[in-house]
């Protein structure tokens, strides 16, 4: 295990690219350091590269981690749960905190994995947290406190937003907001070849795509205008942002992103079943 001396405050199983983001959400709180943080990862180079990025300890081993630590992030890939909690769950105790971002595994399955003393907290993120504009959704579990509850949103919420929500709404969640990111990817694509079809450089369409969606989101969030309202007041009748909307409105695009929506959330169930 690399460690120095300082006090291990956070824990990891997992460092990867979600785990990143997280740490850096925590890195944000004043006062943070990075050498109180220890992460179990057993790829070397990945191990090797959190340490020069972010100054963090690491071991290959998560029972350091659980003796370590006592709020850990469970960050492993959903196939790598059930072996991992073979090897911590002699160690854990109702002192820890555990904070999952595994998707598709409800909060009793990994009570049943961890077993029942340990307190969770389950969240769903989104990849956005890595650009300091995450999505995360918090659901505490039987054993977890309204302390727990507000430490996870206040290390998630300085990567972006958080909403405490019932465990019965994660798989939907999973589909806006988890899946979500790739959703918007592929409609900014859309954009910016819908752009180079008309004559623009593929850079400059790519500029005009991206910027007009993070603009308009922004724009929506700080003022808070009807949705309805604001579409209607940028397509004035006759106008070509009206000659657009009828080919939208006529394609039934709203159908097709709700039936997008759906199959995301029926295979979220369906991977937690």
């Amino acid at each position: 295990m690399k460690t120095n001396s300082a006090k291990t405050t956070l824990g990891f199983f997992g460092a990867g690219k979600m785990a990143e983001g997280i740490l850096s959400a925590a890195m944000k709180t004043p006062g943070f350091e990075p050498q109180t943080v220890l992460m179990a990862e057993r790829l070397d180079a990945r191990a090797r590269e959190m340490v020069r990025k972010c100054k963090v300890r690491t071991t290959p081993d998560a029972a350091d981690v659980v003796r370590a630590a006592k709020t850990i992030f469970l960050a492993v890939r959903p196939q790598d749960v059930p072996e991992l909690a073979k090897v911590v769950k002699p160690l854990l105790t109702d002192k820890h905190l555990l904070i999952s971002i595994v998707a598709g595994k409800s909060i009793a399955t990994l009570r049943k994995l961890f077993g029942m003393k340990v307190r969770i907290v389950r969240v769903m993120p989104n990849l956005a947290l890595r650009a300091g504009e995450g999505m995360c959704a918090v659901c505490g579990g039987k054993n977890a406190t309204e302390g727990d509850v507000r430490r996870v949103v206040k290390i998630l919420g300085a990567a972006g937003r958080t909403a405490i929500l019932a465990e019965k709404h994660f798989d939907a969640v999973t589909a806006l907001s988890g899946s979500g990111p790739a959703f918007f990817a592929f409609m900014e694509e859309a954009m910016a070849e819908g752009g180079r079809a008309l004559g623009l450089p593929a850079d400059a369409a790519r500029i005009l795509a991206e910027q007009t969606m993070l603009g308009t989101a922004a724009y929506l969030r700080q003022s808070g205008a009807d949705l309805g309202e604001f579409i209607s007041g940028v397509a004035t009748p006759g106008g070509t942002t009206a000659a657009g909307m009828d080919v939208m409105r006529a394609s039934d695009f709203k159908a097709i992103v709700a039936k997008t929506l759906a199959a995301a959330a029926r295979r979220s169930k369906e991977l937690g079943s």
